[in-house]
């Protein structure tokens, strides 16, 4: 699923930042990246028990206080500083394109499309190292 989500956001960013100040060859590294921080923040989360932040993301809660949105705002205005574009031109970029990325993202939780079955909100407890996913299922059905 990591890999499906980070596809999309690649192209979710590309078509996003397609006329910024940056060329064509920067513009594709910088969604690489900035797509690749984002699945690498989303881990991070999953992986320390923060399912819910998680899922929060994509259910709807507000986005704009969620700490992965934040993280990847952030990241991507550092990443596209890297690439040659001023502070300031790189924060109004981050702050344009990251609300657009998580919505994308966030379709694919949502959708009834057949193609979109495998994105389960509730099946990222099993994305969880360790099997601790699995046991945190049991927890929750004893309670």
């Amino acid at each position: 699923m990591f890999e499906q989500l980070k596809n999309i956001a690649i192209q979710k960013l590309m078509t996003k930042m397609a006329s910024n100040a940056l060329g064509s060859s920067e513009t594709s590294e910088a969604a690489t990246e900035g797509a690749g921080a984002i699945m690498d923040s989303i881990k991070s989360k999953i992986g320390g028990g923060k399912i819910d932040e998680v899922k929060a993301l994509f259910s709807g809660e507000n986005m704009e206080s969620n700490g992965i949105f934040q993280e990847a705002k952030s990241k991507m205005s550092e990443i596209l500083q890297s690439k040659g574009m001023s502070a300031e031109e790189a924060t109004a970029e981050a702050e344009s394109a990251t609300p657009d990325l998580i919505a994308g993202l966030k379709e694919k939780f949502e959708s009834s499309d057949s193609a979109d079955a495998g994105f389960d909100l509730g099946a990222l407890t099993n994305l969880i190292p360790g099997n601790a996913g699995d046991l945190l299922n049991k927890a929750k059905n004893l309670f």
